[in-house]
């Protein structure tokens, strides 16, 4: 039978995302100057404020308001009448040393059996419904919003534009599974204030339609068959939206991880990523899972295939791996028969995984916006500054587990 998805995704700006940015920036900054560095940290944003807190043990310092309101600016709240300015804000600093209990039980006398730093499940999640193996109804709910960004940063097609944004697309998937079309797309977007309200909402949701989905199309063309004259389009459907960012809702680390993630398909263990060091499996081992996830279905094992490990605090082997392929798979074995297999071939102690993904490097500030999963791996070259004007430049690899590099190594192992 015939049904409908829906996922969601928030622009940079929003509240929530702008303190995963925060966050990530710090780990970003500590790993670059000490690789060793355990953190996590929390950031909440609100009207004029920023507050910074979690569990640090590093060797370096860092002047973390500063590494907060260069974030900020990044990201366009750079005038007074948002209510939330880079250089204005206040900010908080709440962070202190990581508790001996809890570091006990990550690091041994070998890095070899370094433990997890937590207990809790993780999944990975692939589908060949897209070119970068991710839900579809998600894909698209991105890119919308990395569209209007890079319309509010041209500043020229469209000049109203404000940092706070949200979208969410429902498709109609037909009765193999496939999706056949966009049947919604919600767009609500922040803006500069104007005279007259109703003239205010035309202008909008006709800037969407005639700049921001023609561009949509443009870029990407395999997408084209999706979009209709019956598309129902829901623009700021509340009316006006002046007021957003942290002075409209508060925002906080770790709460979109549903958009950071899958968009509601395949499964959450429900453990946020940003502000958290390689050493939480929270974060490493979710990455790990997409990676098998991905490698696994590029094969051809399956269409569609979920992958959970689960872990002790302190452990380093994980309590147990497990796989769903949704009846997908294209060999003939039991799925706990291909769980087996990819013990064999997917190391999934926690110092393994650091280094397979290469984890303990400053990676992490393009993962707070647009998803964690079905980016484009790329090598960039990037550059820290200490308090004391000390200058660090790294080149590292950005995505690694979106890396299709144990597709040989699945076939053979499958005989594919």
């Amino acid at each position: 039978m015939a049904y409908l998805f829906t996922s969601e995704s928030v622009s940079e700006g929003h509240p929530d995302k702008i303190a995963d940015q925060i966050s990530d920036a710090l780990i970003d900054n500590f790993l670059a100057f000490d690789a060793d560095s355990k953190v996590a940290c929390e950031t909440l944003v609100t009207t004029g404020q920023v507050v910074l807190a979690g569990e640090v043990k590093s060797k370096t310092y860092l002047d973390v308001q500063q590494i907060a309101r260069d974030v900020i600016k990044k990201i366009g709240y750079t005038k007074s009448e948002y209510m939330f300015e880079a250089n204005s804000c206040g900010v908080l600093s709440a962070i202190h040393e990581q508790s001996q209990d809890i570091n006990q039980g990550v690091d041994r006398l070998t890095k070899e059996e370094q433990g997890a730093g937590d207990q809790g499940m993780m999944f990975g999640y692939a589908t060949n419904e897209t070119e970068d193996y991710m839900p579809l109804a998600l894909n698209l709910s991105h890119k919308l919003l990395q569209e209007l960004a890079a319309l509010r940063r041209e500043d020229k097609e469209i000049t109203y534009l404000r940092p706070d944004a949200k979208s969410q697309v429902t498709l109609e998937y037909d009765d193999d599974n496939k999706p056949v079309k966009i049947k919604t797309i919600v767009i609500s977007t922040q803006h500069d204030d104007f005279a007259d309200e109703p003239t205010m909402l035309a202008k909008i949701k006709q800037d969407i339609l005639d700049i921001l989905i023609p561009r949509i199309l443009e870029k990407n063309p395999q997408y084209a068959y999706l979009f209709n004259d019956e598309i129902e389009y829901h623009i700021n459907p509340t009316g006006k939206f002046v007021i957003g960012g942290p002075h409209g809702d508060a925002g906080l680390t770790g709460r979109k991880i549903i958009v950071d993630t899958y968009g509601g398909k395949g499964a959450h263990g429900g453990g946020a990523f940003s502000g958290k060091d390689p050493s939480k499996v929270d974060r490493s081992a979710a990455y790990a899972t997409r990676h098998i996830a991905k490698n696994l279905v590029a094969a051809g094992v399956a269409d569609e295939i979920l992958v959970q490990v689960s872990y002790a605090i302190g452990v380093a082997k994980p309590m147990g791996i497990y796989i769903n392929t949704y009846g997908t798979k294209k060999v003939d074995l039991k799925d706990g028969e291909i769980a087996k297999k990819v013990e064999e071939i997917f190391d999934m102690r926690p110092y393994f995984i650091e280094q397979r993904l290469k984890l303990r490097n400053p990676i992490y500030s393009e993962t707070a916006a647009y998803g964690h999963m079905g980016r484009k791996p790329e090598t960039v070259t990037k550059t820290f500054t200490s308090p004391n004007g000390e200058q660090k430049t790294l080149e590292v690899e950005l995505f690694t587990w979106e890396k299709l590099d144990y597709v040989e190594k699945v076939k053979e192992a499958f005989g594919l």
